[in-house]
């Protein structure tokens, strides 16, 4: 079925059976690979997206599920590393190891800075149930907290 998708700015028209996961119709019909397939059961985040400035698993959420009045952004909706005040703590504290979780847990984070400017660790914690095989959690944190510290002295 065709249907209209608002995606990092722009409306797409995608041709897809209305039970498809949303990560495939971004992944395979829009060819935005940033996001991540990693458990199939919404439980890693690795497909971590923001639909209105929410985090949102895209694994098995059906995209008869997304209207074309709902904002959908993907890691390549970001501005980019040299702009991104998440990203760029990303790379000055190497959180990312293997990498492949990584845009799921930065568009949590920047939903995270979103609703809390100056999270706590309690905060982060709470926020950031993505999971790191590579166990860069307290990375993650720091990471967080310099990215809150930048946007509120912007």
């Amino acid at each position: 079925m065709a249907r209209n998708l608002h995606v990092n700015g722009r409306v797409h028209e995608v041709e897809a059976s209305d039970d498809t996961p949303l990560l495939w119709v971004l992944r395979d019909h829009l060819g935005l690979t940033g996001t991540k397939y990693g458990c199939g059961v919404m439980a890693c985040g690795a497909c971590t997206v923001l639909v209105d400035g929410e985090p949102v698993r895209t694994c098995v959420m059906p995209v008869s599920g997304f209207t074309e009045a709902q904002s959908i952004t993907t890691i390549e909706g970001l501005p980019g590393a040299d702009e991104d005040p998440v990203q760029k703590a990303w790379t000055e504290h190497s959180v990312a190891q293997c990498g492949y979780c990584q845009s799921g847990m930065i568009m949590a984070a920047h939903a995270l800075l979103a609703k809390q400017p100056e999270p706590s660790d309690a905060d982060v914690e709470q926020a950031m149930t993505n999971i790191c095989r590579c166990g860069t959690y307290q990375l993650v944190r720091v990471a967080i907290r310099q990215a809150a510290k930048e946007m509120r002295d912007a």
